[in-house]
């Protein structure tokens, strides 16, 4: 069923794109109230599925070519909380394309571009400091990252710095193959974020920013603006004719991308400088194509390919495919010492070419919250109706760089390859519902206080972890009996004092104060059967019938049981034997003249015995 719903509500909700292989696809304008169609026939959504925020629109959007771009959504800190996310739902187990745009603008009027950093999955991807660049504050900027989603629920979330509210103008996720970009050898556990995609001897395009396809939306820059100062002699080369070996799989990289390129005059310098972060790590994928007609043999063109001046590959194109046909190499640049990459394409024979170039870097997945206990908290919210300023969204725990949800304490588990709750604290909070159940999914939290709320319900016998050792349940409107589950973990702090609980304590739950430890029942006119309370009724035990209670009612059971049992035996023997032993008519005339002769023998007796007794001798006859 849950399947079923997943289906629906991408039918409903969004309109997929057909354009992808695997026709998963959103275009989300953030802020906007209505679904448009853009003048490249891409459906952009109204905004949906953020958990807090409010809209506004740029301070001048005659200067934004684009729809997308003139309305945003920002997250004030004070009503929507420190974090809040997009949980958009996808197929489980897939690997996605992600894009924003994002400007300020002075939407607000303030002057003051905020700061903030973003996650995908639960690692940040992207940072945002006071103040912008005029350039990315006025126009905006584009972002996009390859990550890979298990969960069926891709999270963008924000992280406000210094009470500043994160903005976002749009955002895109279309599936991709998990094949792409070798992810076999450089694993599913990186997100791949992009320093720059370039595509040489042309200008900027893509879907959405012209009429040009690409199956996975990338947008492609012109290499102009990363070319290095020792660059000279740039010539750029075109072609129209058709260049094979194109948007195949996993990769599907468009024919455009290779229908142009850049090489150099003789004695030319043909050199790129890209902006990294030191000590990370940086996939350069390369893209050739030979579409020059004078190269036409094996040996014409060959150059070879320095990553900050060290040699890592010799590349002759026409010897590995041929003329008009793609050709791809990549490489993994490690634990970079600055924050410059430079590649230079050094001839061996002719000149060199290069049609396109794309910097991502490596970033490791950042440690999540065990799915379970994301699903407890996630139970917990609801069933607590935490309001929305405390930015209860996306992982409880992650990323690690930032604060888990407010009231909540996260560690790492013993394994050390994931998260898990420790800790919450929400008194105070003016909370209003009840705990769930799902909260024994915790099983690493050592302390619980949800003191001075409103909350109301039974205790779940869920709550009862081993490894949980302080609860503060006090002043809140529970009802119910305390559950015997809590006999089970290593309590040494309990309050549940002021509430309307009812039944008997359980022993070992009160021996914690005899122990040495802190129990507090106190203004609970219901609770019974410890010292300093009420004697619990001899047959009634936690508003129920008690142990001995059932233990009484089942013998009383047993014996009405047994004597109805005995009382039927009885009636059908005496039945039985009426029939089975009743004398015939005949025997029993007999035994009535019987009866007469010993009644008239009785009489004689009497009479003589009566003669005898008064003197009289009687006569007798001789035979």
């Amino acid at each position: 069923m849950s399947l079923l719903l997943f289906i629906i509500s991408l039918l409903l909700l969004s309109p997929l794109s057909l354009t992808s292989p695997f026709n998963i696809s959103y275009h989300i304008d953030c802020g906007a109230t209505t679904t448009t169609v853009d003048q490249f026939n891409t459906t952009w959504l109204s905004d949906r599925y953020f958990t807090a925020g409010s809209i506004s629109i740029v301070s001048e959007p005659l200067h934004f070519p684009f729809f997308p771009e003139k309305t945003l959504r920002f997250f004030p800190p004070t009503t929507s909380g420190e974090k809040n996310c997009y949980l958009i739902p996808v197929p489980s187990n897939g690997r996605y394309f992600f894009r924003t745009f994002t400007v300020y603008d002075n939407y607000d009027g303030k002057s003051h571009p905020p700061s903030f950093e973003v996650s995908v999955e639960g690692t940040v991807v992207f940072s945002y400091r006071s103040p912008w660049p005029d350039s990315l504050s006025r126009d905006g900027s584009y972002s996009d990252l390859f990550a890979f989603i298990s969960d069926g629920e891709a999270d963008l979330c924000f992280y406000s710095i210094a009470t500043d509210p994160p903005v976002i103008a749009s955002l895109e996720v279309i599936q991709v193959d998990p094949a792409s970009y070798d992810s076999n050898s450089i694993g599913s556990d990186h997100i791949l974020v992009n320093y720059g995609r370039l595509s040489c001897g042309a200008d900027q395009w893509g879907p959405g920013f012209s009429n040009d396809t690409d199956f996975f939306g990338r947008l492609w820059q012109s290499d102009v603006e990363f070319r290095s100062k020792n660059a000279k002699g740039f010539q750029a080369i075109s072609t129209t004719q058709i260049v094979g070996n194109v948007d195949k799989e996993p990769n599907y990289f468009p024919m455009k991308l290779y229908q142009s390129a850049v090489t150099v005059a003789e004695n030319g310098v043909l050199e790129y400088e890209l902006s990294v972060d030191a000590k990370s790590d940086y996939l350069l994928w390369f893209h050739f194509a030979e579409i020059d007609a004078s190269v036409n043999k094996t040996g014409q063109r060959v150059f070879d390919v320095l990553i900050n001046g060290v040699n890592v590959n010799r590349i002759d194109v026409f010897g590995q495919v041929g003329g008009f046909s793609s050709y791809d190499w990549h490489y993994v640049a490690k634990n970079l010492s600055t924050t410059t990459l430079t590649v230079r394409l050094a001839p061996v024979a002719g000149t060199p070419i290069i049609c396109g170039l794309e910097n991502y870097a490596l970033v490791p997945n950042d440690l999540a919250t065990v799915p379970d206990q994301v699903l407890a908290m996630r139970a917990l919210k609801d069933s607590l109706l935490v309001p929305d300023r405390m930015g209860w969204n996306g992982d409880p725990c992650a990323p690690t760089t930032w604060d888990a949800w407010e009231g909540v304490t996260c560690r790492t588990n013993k394994d050390g390859n994931a998260l898990v709750v420790s800790q919450i604290d929400l008194a105070s909070q003016g909370l209003k519902g009840f705990i769930s159940d799902q909260i024994g999914l915790l099983t690493n939290l050592a302390s619980l206080n949800l003191s001075s709320n409103s909350l109301g319900g039974s205790i779940p016998v869920g709550l009862g972890q081993r490894s949980l050792v302080r609860v503060d349940l006090s002043s809140n409107e529970f009802t119910g009996s305390i559950p015997d589950s809590l006999t089970s973990s290593n309590l040494h702090f309990v309050l549940l004092n002021d509430n309307q609980l009812e039944g008997q304590v359980p022993e070992e739950l009160y021996s914690i104060g005899v122990h040495g430890g802190v129990i507090d029942l106190s203004g609970n006119k219901g609770l019974c059967g410890v010292p300093s309370l009420l004697d619990c009724p001899l047959f009634w035990h936690n508003g129920r019938l008690s142990r001995h209670g059932k233990i009484a009612i089942g013998l009383s059971c047993v014996v009405i049981f047994m004597v109805l049992v005995l009382v039927i035996y009885v009636y059908i023997r005496r039945r039985k034997n009426d029939y089975d032993f009743g004398l015939r008519h005949d025997l029993m005339s007999f035994a009535a003249k019987r009866n007469r002769y010993q009644r008239q023998k009785s009489l004689m007796v009497l009479e003589m015995e009566s003669q005898h007794a008064k003197g009289f001798i009687p006569t007798l006859n001789p035979q």
